[in-house]
């Protein structure tokens, strides 16, 4: 069996990632040696527990350590270092040693202001260098100018029409806030689609419009929320008490 490893370059204030291929031997993948690095939707199922899952679908409970000083409230992306300990834990696809966790900026989609949108989500341009749909998220990685300030930017993802002839096509705002244009940066961000309409199991193509260095750029993305939904209802709070 071959295991995928995932490593993430964390740049500043913001994550820039780079995926690739490791190749273990089924003897030695759980050996507290061997850590892995990816993105995930870290999801409340107490106030005082959580569990993970990773785009695939695939769900890890942290059972290690046995106090975590890290609680969402509400499905939240998060970049983990984990080491994994065993399989098929009470419904979970691997239970593991969350080594570290980072909070990852999660937003849910903004409205559409109509003649609004340029002076509220603005018009600055990025480059976007990563964009996919994953575990019911739209996750882009974009590069754009800061200044040594501090000052903090604003994205945003909103309907490309406020009449919702559409609801799949979309539009990534970035606003700079007035800083002054430095250095490039990398940033993060992740969108929460459950508000789009449902799909009913079918994939669907969203259009993602984007201000560029390069001009106006779209981007397709396929997206099906019944995937998600599905294996978010199938571990419910059930499992955290059978567990407890």
């Amino acid at each position: 069996m071959k295991m995928l490893k995932l490593f993430f370059v964390i740049t500043g204030m913001v994550v820039a990632s780079f995926t690739f291929n490791s190749c273990l031997d089924d003897d030695n993948s759980y050996s507290l040696s061997n850590m892995w690095v990816s993105i995930a939707t870290a999801r409340p199922v107490s106030d005082s527990s959580f569990y993970l899952t990773l785009d695939d679908s695939t769900t890890l409970w942290p059972g290690a350590p046995l106090y975590i000083p890290y609680q969402p409230v509400k499905p939240q992306r998060v970049q983990i270092n984990y080491t994994k300990l065993g399989d098929n834990f009470d419904g979970y696809d691997h239970v593991i040693k969350l080594n570290a966790i980072d909070t990852i900026l999660t937003k849910a989609i903004s409205g559409n202001l109509g003649a609004k949108n340029d002076s509220v989500y603005g018009t600055d341009p990025v480059e976007i260098t990563a964009i996919w749909v994953g575990d019911g998220f739209l996750n882009i990685e974009f590069k754009a100018y800061f200044s040594v300030n501090g000052v903090k930017h604003f994205v945003n993802l909103l309907p490309a029409t406020a009449d919702s002839e559409n609801p799949y096509k979309l539009e990534f705002r970035h606003n700079a806030m007035g800083d002054q244009s430095s250095y490039l940066r990398y940033g993060f961000v992740a969108f929460d689609l459950s508000s789009l309409p449902g799909t009913e199991g079918k994939d669907v193509t969203l259009l993602i419009k984007a201000d560029t260095f390069e001009g106006v750029k779209e981007f397709e993305k396929k997206y099906n929320s019944g995937k998600n939904a599905e294996q978010a209802e199938k571990l419910s709070s059930e499992n955290f008490e059978k567990i407890m």
